[in-house]
């Protein structure tokens, strides 16, 4: 483990106004007036509140008081201790109905401080919605977690009251808001708790939010607030919803060789996610501290340092670390000889790449649709095409299916080569499609091309598209438009080429059409 350790760390190292009114800026300092009469005014209000008076006898008792925001927030900071929050409270909505007066962010805050103080969680929930619907639209995204972090210890409050923000924000879905002013809280010495964190992740999931999710989770492990049952299970929802959970199981059981719990496939898809963004050292220093807490699996953290450097190109380091994981007890596995594959055959190194393909097999370990898949492509792209047709044709004796890129990249270089039968292509489309295979634009254009080399039109192919809401590009139909005019369907290509026209698509065959007519 220690070693592994190093081995993570080394990795790290070397990748390393609510209206002008209520918008109130942070430079503002409570204005408590010297005014000796503001002084008596702001007792008498202090104590009205105290013993309970209705606020008819309230208005009618300060009704010759004009309030502002000096004798406001000398109330509120007066009655700022548990025993008076219920009178500070009904003092903020006793105020707020008085003419002349409107509520700025300011005195919301002091309120909101006040109410969480004492408990009085509720009411504070309700002032704090209102102030973050008050401030959409017309005040910074910061201005309320601003003015609650100036006036923290004036008002001698708790940390919970920035929970309750958050989760404020989350229940009114402004999830991107909510996930700044976490970050932002942070910078500012205060972290959430896992209840505000789990809220946040539980609505943006259902909000079908899932970028967001996985920053979340990602932003959490970062300033190690770890997850809990709660936690895992709305990542797993996430999973779910994006159609990934599966993917990232198999994953799993190629690498450890047998199911993981949720936690692990958790913690391995936000690793995933990380490295294929190519932000490697962050996605280290993620994986070191999941080992420190066991969140991850050794075989499983080897495989993915492996995975990580091949993705950058450097493949005498991942072969480096594989040999220590097979020194250290670990067994290969088959997700890091797919890895190796891949980095071989984007080289051209294709002898190395069959060469690990056979070892691999002798090892018991079974290729699976990625193997395939970059062989495939590895062959196709340097220039050996039959090899290519040969992997393919394995893979589907195998009930496997190819990518769409694997599949377009072969038969496109048959073609090329001059090896390729439309016939033959056509055949293992039809049966590949019969397997759930969703070919594109560019695989039709290679059988269009195709048959055209053998003097066959296929117009089909077109139907065939639009009925699969594919578009058909300029390429294609200028295949089409030449192999009508070459075979003298010259009304046939005219009307090919009208239809192109009218998709919005720029010709580049019209001398075809200049020809014709000085034929003609």
């Amino acid at each position: 483990m220690a070693l592994l350790r190093q081995r993570v760390q080394l990795l790290v190292s070397a990748s390393v106004n609510m209206f002008s009114q209520l918008h109130v800026p942070i430079s503002h300092s409570l204005t408590i007036s010297t005014e000796p009469k503001s002084d008596l005014h702001v007792n008498a209000i202090c104590d009205s509140f105290r013993r309970g008076l209705s606020w008819d006898r309230l208005s009618k008792q300060f009704n010759s008081v004009e309030l502002n925001n000096s004798i406001v927030e000398k109330v509120l900071l007066e009655l700022k201790e548990p025993i008076d929050a219920k009178g500070a409270l009904g003092f903020f909505h006793w105020s707020a109905q008085t003419k002349y007066y409107q509520h700025n962010i300011w005195s919301y805050c002091i309120t909101i401080h006040i109410l969480v103080r004492a408990r009085l969680l509720i009411d504070a929930r309700v002032l704090i919605e209102s102030v973050l619907k008050k401030c959409v639209g017309v005040a910074s995204k910061f201005s309320v977690v601003d003015s609650l972090l100036a006036i923290y210890k004036v008002v001698v409050s708790t940390p919970l009251v920035f929970d309750l923000l958050v989760q404020a924000y989350a229940k009114l879905r402004m999830f991107e808001v909510a996930f700044d002013v976490c970050c932002y809280l942070e910078e500012n010495g205060f972290s959430l708790s896992l209840i505000s964190f789990n809220t946040l992740l539980h609505v943006a999931e259902k909000s079908d939010k899932n970028y967001l999710v996985w920053s979340i989770y990602e932003h959490m492990l970062q300033k190690r607030r770890y997850p809990n049952e709660v936690t895992i299970r709305t990542l797993i929802n996430a999973l779910c919803k994006e159609g990934k959970l599966q993917i990232y199981v198999d994953k799993l059981d190629r690498i450890h060789g047998k199911r993981c719990s949720p936690s692990v496939i958790v913690n391995t898809s936000l690793l995933f996610r990380i490295i294929e963004e190519e932000r490697i050292e962050e996605g280290m220093v993620l994986l070191k501290r999941m080992l420190q807490k066991s969140m991850i699996l050794d075989t499983i953290a080897y495989t993915l340092i492996v995975y990580a450097k091949v993705n950058l190109g450097n493949l005498e380091y991942a072969l480096e670390v594989y040999e220590e994981m097979l020194n250290r007890g670990f067994t290969s596995n088959s997700f890091v000889y797919t890895s190796f594959i891949g980095a071989y055959c984007r080289e051209g190194n294709i002898e190395k790449a069959n060469c690990l393909m056979q070892e691999m097999e002798k090892a018991g370990l079974k290729p699976y649709d990625e193997t395939y898949n970059v062989l495939i492509e590895g062959c196709a792209k340097a220039h050996r095409a039959e090899e290519s047709l040969s992997f393919c044709e394995k893979m589907m004796e195998r009930g496997l299916v190819p990518s769409c890129s694997a599949f377009n990249e072969m038969i496109g270089k048959l073609y090329e080569a001059g090896t390729g039968d439309a016939e033959q292509a056509n055949v293992l489309l039809t049966l590949l499609l019969d397997k759930g295979f969703l070919p594109n634009e560019t695989t039709y254009s290679h059988l269009i091309a195709g048959f055209a080399k053998q003097g066959k039109i296929q117009e089909k192919y077109l139907r065939i598209m639009k009925n699969y809401s594919l578009v058909p590009d300029v390429d294609i139909y200028q295949l089409l438009i030449i192999s009508n005019f070459e075979k003298g369907n010259k009304k046939r290509a005219i009307q090919l080429y009208e239809d192109m026209v009218s998709q919005g698509l720029k010709p580049t065959c019209s001398f075809f059409f200049g020809a014709t007519m000085e034929n003609d």
